[in-house]
């Protein structure tokens, strides 16, 4: 990886990315989704969103996410200055299908509505997370 892919713009110049870049990280944004609706979907019955569990889990989150901000890098190509708007095209792939899915298809999150909440609250929390972590990982040329 170098940091000449900064150079790679789309059409029009709106973002410092190729649209290769573009579209890879909105998938990846959108496969990172699916696996944590339906891994929050299998762990909600167990509790996870009840009393300290919850606490716990979205400290887990934390740690959890880096190794994610990381592989976007890799899979992306990027440049270290383009990490968090890389990470932001993913994430914004994510929340509009966290919006849709939470709207149509809440059956996707759990049985009861306080699963359907600690589940899109998860999600949030780990998307935030995700962004923050990126423009900490984030460096711009020396």
């Amino acid at each position: 990886m170098t940091d000449t892919t900064m150079t790679q713009q789309t059409p029009g110049g709106r973002l410092p990315l190729s649209a290769g870049q573009i579209i890879t990280m909105a998938v990846f944004g959108a496969v990172l989704w699916l696996l944590a609706a339906l891994t929050l979907r299998y762990l909600g019955p167990m509790g996870i969103y009840e009393g300290i569990n919850r606490g716990v889990l979205y400290a887990l989150i934390v740690p959890g996410t880096v190794p994610f901000v990381l592989l976007a890098r890799w899979i992306g190509g990027l440049a270290s200055n383009q990490i968090a708007i890389a990470y932001a095209v993913g994430t914004t792939s994510a929340m509009l299908l966290d919006g849709l899915a939470l709207a149509w298809f809440p059956a996707l999150y759990g049985g009861t509505p306080e699963l359907v909440a600690g589940a899109g609250a998860a999600i949030l929390w780990g998307a935030g997370v995700g962004q923050l972590l990126a423009f900490l990982f984030n460096r711009t040329k020396a």
